[in-house]
């Protein structure tokens, strides 16, 4: 792959006019004033080890719709730009464990993923290079002496037992530093993990069986509130509008009253913003479960009555998510169209990777079975990378606001505030526990 050649950038369908031109030109005439912003905020509160965001650029609004902690899709990152994750993995392993010389890699479950071990791989490669030993253990009950999976890429990934001694845990011979987490933790937190001498990053509290979607939201909020002060920009142009329901049970038909009111109250805000920027579309909203990830327990509707009209395989979807956990609790999210296609058909939305608060790559999701209103993280899924080396942080005023460099910074400056949302909520959860 030549990294030096143009990354292809899907065409927004959207004229460049109105809200987005507006966002992306106060961004631009700000850099300065966003930039010296930002290392405040990160002085004060850092940044999580790493994250990725997804976001969705509806032509007339850029916002992110999905903040996660333990991101698995390091292989989808141009490898052209590597080096960026290498300096910033070094940058956050100092300043989060700055004796650590050997790291423990615990991913999720899977063995048959072959997608996700190629992350795992990535992410090895990315801490040996910033100058780690690594090794990759797992949880898995049945590894036995452990595990040698070649993958599609060619390499082999090598998984091994771990156990316990006393407060440390222990592979073969060795006893790593520090453990790098990257598993969301969605069927809770492992025995063996708890009350280790050992640094965990991220911490335990961060995984989906603590955290919620609704709660990052709310943080985001305020934080876009902020932010657009500072721009002179109304908020809800980088921001999706949400509400949250608890106790809701999809199968046996109980909590739908939250549900239908919040979705009506929701849809009802967002047409009052579409009436104000003379935008014609039909608003619509994201149902998704309050805690998970991988794309799972998430549906969209454009109406109070399609609640009620909920067929047994629209219910059974919205039951339970990844690792087969119960769905309790919702957030009901603000729509926020995909406007950007690839090859004229496909639609497609930046996903933004970050180690550190530094942006280090990211990809285009693109979905050629999906619409602009449906969640895209689903089956039939393939990835675009982009060229984010230079172009992240560093825009071109020469240029139109949605050329590539342009557009490329915006998409991380919105990242980086949504990571500055997660560090936020993550000083939170931690000063709880």
């Amino acid at each position: 792959m030549n990294v030096h050649a143009p990354q292809m950038v899907p065409h927004l369908t959207t004229a460049n006019s109105g809200p987005l031109e507006l966002i992306e030109t106060q961004i631009l005439e700000h850099q300065s004033r966003i930039e010296a912003w930002f290392r405040r905020q990160w002085s004060r509160t850092p940044a999580p080890f790493y994250a990725s965001v997804d976001l969705r650029n509806a032509g007339f609004k850029l916002a992110p719709v999905d903040t996660n902690l333990f991101p698995a899709g390091f292989n989808n990152l141009n490898p052209g730009f590597l080096p960026l994750a290498y300096h910033a993995t070094q940058s956050a392993m100092q300043r989060l464990c700055a004796d650590a010389y050997e790291v423990l890699i615990i991913p999720e479950n899977h063995t048959r993923n072959l997608f996700y071990l190629e992350s795992v791989a990535t992410l090895q490669q990315i801490v040996q290079q910033a100058g780690y030993a690594v090794r990759i253990g797992s949880l898995l009950p049945d590894i036995g002496d452990g595990k040698q999976i070649e993958l599609p890429s060619g390499r082999t990934l090598k998984l091994e037992p771990i156990r316990r001694e006393n407060d440390k845990l222990r592979v073969a011979d060795s006893t790593p530093c520090a453990i790098l987490l990257n598993n969301d933790l969605s069927a809770g937190r492992p025995e063996i993990l708890e009350n280790l001498k050992q640094h965990i990053i991220p911490p335990l509290q961060l995984g989906w069986s603590n955290r919620l979607k609704s709660q990052h939201f709310a943080v985001y909020r305020d934080l876009a509130t902020e932010f657009a002060g500072l721009l002179e920009l109304d908020p809800w142009l980088i921001d999706p509008l949400s509400r949250n329901c608890g106790c809701i049970d999809f199968m046996k038909r109980e909590g739908y009253e939250c549900l239908e009111k919040h979705v009506g109250e929701l849809l009802s805000q967002i047409q009052a913003k579409y009436t104000e920027y003379k935008i014609d579309k039909k608003p619509f909203v994201f149902i998704k479960a309050d805690s998970g990830s991988y794309g799972m327990g998430v549906m969209t509707v454009s109406s109070v009555e399609e609640i009620g009209q909920l067929n047994r395989k629209q219910r059974t979807r919205m039951d339970a998510t990844k690792e087969g956990q119960k769905i309790h609790k919702v957030i009901i999210q603000e729509g926020v169209y995909t406007s950007e296609t690839l090859n004229g058909n496909s639609v497609a939305e930046p996903v933004v990777y970050m180690i550190d608060h530094f942006v280090i790559g990211g990809f285009y999701r693109v979905h050629s079975g999906k619409t602009q209103t449906e969640n895209l993280n689903s089956p039939g899924m393939h990835f675009e990378p982009l060229a984010f080396a230079d172009a992240c942080c560093s825009p071109d005023r020469h240029c139109s606001p949605n050329a590539e460099p342009n557009r490329f910074y915006a998409y991380g400056v919105i990242a980086r505030l949504a990571l500055l949302a997660a560090a936020r909520e993550c000083a939170a959860i931690e000063l709880a526990a």
